[in-house]
């Protein structure tokens, strides 16, 4: 694709996020790569792989579980003992000693776990007792997911609790702000979708019920964070870990709305399947959402330089997030900038492993 130089290409320009300013318009995504170490410490191996991709605009972490609970895959870090916010903190230095910006992602699962990730090999919980079709990484393997235990009306404050405790730990490790997975399928997903949601209580039935978990914990997250520190992601129309609404347009519409009224930092969301196609054939227009937002619009979901570049043209989005490139380019900022060759990524290393395919990729000739 030509680009029009008459247009700016701002996608290389500073932006302003509330009040962080950031280098570009560009986001690294949030990726999981299994690289905890013992008891989901975050290690200096992930202080020197963030540190590599501080050029991004902004880095939204790693996915990072909220409590023992929350976890559903083996060497995933937390956000819940000293002992890991103080390994959180080695990556925020270093990220901010190569002058970037870093969000934590906030996490929990829910139902995508197995007992033997859960204290006392306890059942994964959910919002309802229904059991998701796949697979889940653990230390015997991939192992299919087992139907979770609802959590109890009486539990829930407790989760309300554990993102705000988490919200807190963060801020004490050094992040710049928060940003609320709600999408893929996981515990705040499964409440706001009527697939997974068969509550006949408070958080079940009508969208304004499915929606009062996610915006409870976001209220909790805002007792913590100023809101342009916080965001949210979603994932409206992908039916990734085995999940869907029968009306995304109308549930998708309210949470936005309600997001909005907040005053959060930004929404990000994951357009299309998840690590698959853009296009998935449903009517609903994700742009619709970003029309109900007033602040920044992250768009997530294949992007590559020239979708990226046609993207802020057609001023579609405000920033935009790249997930895989990351992890195969650190420099992935100043290629692009260049319009220079990409590195490919090893599929074989995205999960556990060592420096191998996480801290070894080159970079360009000059760059650093």
């Amino acid at each position: 694709m030509q680009t029009d130089c008459s247009h700016p290409i701002d996608l290389f320009l500073p932006y302003r996020l509330g009040s962080l300013t950031l280098a570009n318009r560009i986001v690294m995504a949030p990726l999981t790569r299994s690289r905890a170490g013992a008891g989901d410490v975050p290690t200096p191996l992930m202080a020197t792989y963030y540190a590599q991709r501080a050029s991004a605009g902004l880095i939204i972490s790693e996915a990072t579980q909220i409590s023992p609970q929350g976890k559903g895959y083996i060497q995933t870090p937390g956000i819940h003992s000293t002992e890991q916010i103080g390994g959180w903190e080695q990556v925020t230095e270093a990220v901010h000693g190569h002058g970037g910006k870093i969000f934590m992602q906030l996490w929990h699962v829910g139902r995508i776990s197995h007992p033997e990730l859960q204290a006392g090999g306890a059942l994964p919980v959910a919002a309802s007792a229904v059991r998701a079709h796949g697979q889940v990484f653990t230390g015997q393997g991939m192992v299919d997911m087992v139907t979770p235990r609802a959590l109890t009306l009486d539990e829930i404050p407790g989760i309300v609790a554990d993102y705000r405790r988490a919200a807190e730990n963060a801020r004490e490790a050094g992040f710049d702000g928060v940003e609320l997975h709600s999408a893929n399928g996981y515990l705040l997903d499964q409440f706001l979708r009527d697939k997974t949601n068969r509550r006949t209580d408070a958080y079940g039935g009508s969208v304004e019920n499915r929606a009062r978990l996610l915006l409870e914990v976001t209220d909790a997250v805002l007792d913590i964070w100023e809101p342009d520190r916080v965001g949210v992601r979603l994932s409206p129309l992908s039916p990734v870990h085995d999940i869907e609404d029968s009306d995304p347009e109308m549930l998708f519409s309210h949470v936005v709305t309600a997001l909005s009224a907040r005053r959060l930092g930004f929404l990000h969301v994951v357009e299309g399947v998840t690590g698959g196609p853009r296009e998935t054939g449903h009517p609903f227009k994700l742009q619709t959402l970003r029309d109900l937002f007033d602040g920044t619009y992250i768009g997530n979901n294949g992007y590559d330089r020239d979708l990226a570049l046609a993207t802020r043209k057609a001023n579609a989005a405000d920033l935009i997030a790249f997930g895989k490139l990351f992890i195969a380019n650190p420099d992935l900022v100043e290629r692009l900038r260049r319009d220079a060759p990409l590195n490919s990524p090893d599929e074989s290393t995205f999960y556990g492993g060592d420096a191998q395919g996480y801290t070894n990729y080159p970079f360009l000739a000059g760059a650093d």
